[in-house]
């Protein structure tokens, strides 16, 4: 087989941390079969393809445990909307839009009105700067939208569902008229949108992405057609997620088969999200005294899905963000141990998604249940802190306890990194600081240990309890990528630039090709 040695770089293992001077890998075929110094490579240099890397910094090839591929794909060529400043900044970028593509679909995502001078657009502003066009417009966390009439008009039932009014939907209206805004979309588009969304995720030095879909995030056809794309060998892996509640293991596997799903997890919602006001608590929102958030699933369906998936041997998950909501996911879980046995479940290695407000007694319970938590750290560099969003909807006590990595660690759970892309963006030295530099003292974890989550763990998110998945050692899988300095684990500023990103001994991006 073919032998490469990759020479000079400081190589970094996230569990043996960064080696002693300049490091020297040997990919044999598809795997690595030597990890040691430049030194004890020389050799190994005859016969082999010699990669020079002085000064480059080789690390695991990220997994992003938590994206949505179309919809960051969309913003390749609709509406960012992150960097508005105001609702007469997000209107004026809609008529720009639809004047340039009269008549067509406009899709935005992006805004958070916390910090605007003026209120949130009317639907009336919003038809009248659209022309008359569809327009779907997600908040930021993408659990409300805006949306126009022309939209409304292909969703009918949305105007009775839980969740409609004359503002921003939420909950079942916003779920009804996303599906509408997402069956617009032609195929052709939709391809060329997971396309891009593959390609700028491989040139982040991410090999492999969970895919969380589901009936109120995408589509069985949206999901298919990724899987389709990912299944090209310069593609980065997808691991599909499916999302949908099932009540015994026959259904979990005709879903399973119908999809293509690696399991039954990801965006299956118990909850929505903190900024949106929908995001289940134990007591109302500061900002908000009357409101406690959205409860869509209860512990009842909870248990019966995790029951059904441990009897199947599929992975169960759930999206759980506020307090009440990891007080329904642990009811569930605890109902379905006592139904089969705490090993069963344990065995099936569920997940869960955000867990933003969990506390010291139910990380435990995590922990001793197998379960896996999938987090997001970018989003306390967004909205944690003293002067946040977190803050400002729940009051600096709460806000204080948002995800609590170091305490999850703390507990033995095993942590998953991600972006839940396009909330924040597929950026995982972005990740990787966020988590070490956590806005809380006392919640941030060692950068290595963020590198550890963030490829060890994504991999273990999967199901993948090799010893060697995401490692740099020998016999482990060739998935790496190569940078051009360390970022956050060698304190230095700035994001590294990608070099080369390898998965499986599959090259899929070196921009000097």
């Amino acid at each position: 087989m073919n032998r490469t040695l990759l020479l000079g770089a400081t190589v970094v293992d996230p569990v043996d941390g960064p080696g002693h001077g300049p490091g020297a890998v040997e990919i044999t075929g598809h795997r690595i079969s030597f990890v040691g110094t430049a030194d004890e490579a020389a050799d190994r240099v005859a016969g082999a393809t010699v990669l020079e890397l002085d000064g480059a910094v080789l690390t695991p090839a990220f997994v992003d445990a938590h994206v949505h591929a179309t919809a960051t794909g969309l913003l390749v060529d609709g509406l960012d909307l992150t960097a508005a400043a105001s609702a007469r900044e997000v209107l004026d970028a809609v008529a720009a839009r639809a004047a340039t593509h009269p008549g067509a679909l406009v899709w935005g995502h992006g805004w958070q009105e916390q910090d605007w001078p003026d209120p949130v657009p009317s639907r009336a502003a919003l038809d009248r700067a659209a022309a008359g066009a569809p327009v779907y417009l997600s908040r930021i966390d993408v659990h409300s939208a805006l949306v126009s009439t022309a939209l409304l008009d292909r969703a009918p039932d949305a105007t009775s569902a839980i969740g409609w009014s004359r503002g921003p939907l939420a909950a079942a209206a916003h779920h009804l008229v996303r599906r509408a805004a997402l069956d617009a979309i032609d195929p052709g588009t939709r391809g060329r949108t997971q396309r891009a969304f593959l390609a700028a995720t491989a040139a982040r030095g991410v090999a492999v992405v969970h895919e969380c879909a589901g009936p109120d995030i995408s589509s069985a056809a949206d999901l298919h057609e990724l899987r389709a794309l990912a299944a090209d060998p310069g593609a980065p892996e997808v691991v599909a997620y499916w999302g949908e509640a099932v009540t015994t293991a026959e259904q979990a596997d005709a879903l399973l088969t119908a999809t293509g799903a690696h399991g039954l997890a990801g965006d299956l919602f118990i909850d929505g999200s903190i900024g949106s006001h929908t995001a289940a608590l134990r007591e109302p929102y500061t900002d908000a005294p009357g409101e406690r958030g959205r409860r869509y699933l209860d512990p009842d369906a909870v248990g019966a899905h995790v029951l059904a998936c441990t009897l199947a041997g599929v992975q169960a998950g759930f999206h759980v963000i506020g307090d009440a909501a990891a007080d329904i996911l642990l009811a569930g879980l605890h109902a379905a141990a006592r139904a089969t046995s705490t090993d069963a479940v344990r065995a099936a290695g569920h997940r869960v998604e955000h867990l933003e407000m969990v506390d010291a007694a139910q990380a435990a319970a995590l922990h001793a249940l197998g379960v896996v938590a999938s987090v997001q750290p970018q989003f306390d560099a967004l909205w944690g802190g003293p002067d946040g969003m977190y803050a400002e909807r729940l009051g600096p006590h709460r806000a204080a306890a948002m995800n609590p990595f170091a305490a999850l660690q703390a507990a033995g759970v095993a942590l998953a990194f991600g972006s839940d892309s396009p909330v924040t963006p597929v950026d995982p030295w972005a990740t990787v600081r966020a988590a070490a530099e956590h806005r809380t003292p006392g919640s941030a974890v060692a950068p290595l240990a963020a590198l550890a989550a963030h490829t060890v763990g994504g991999h273990r998110a999967a199901g993948d309890a090799s010893p060697r998945a995401g490692r740099l050692v020998a016999g482990a899988p060739a998935s790496y990528a190569i940078w051009d300095g360390g970022g956050p684990l060698t304190g230095a500023p700035g994001a590294p630039r990608c070099l080369r990103t390898v998965h499986r001994g599959r090259t899929l991006h070196d921009p000097t090709t």
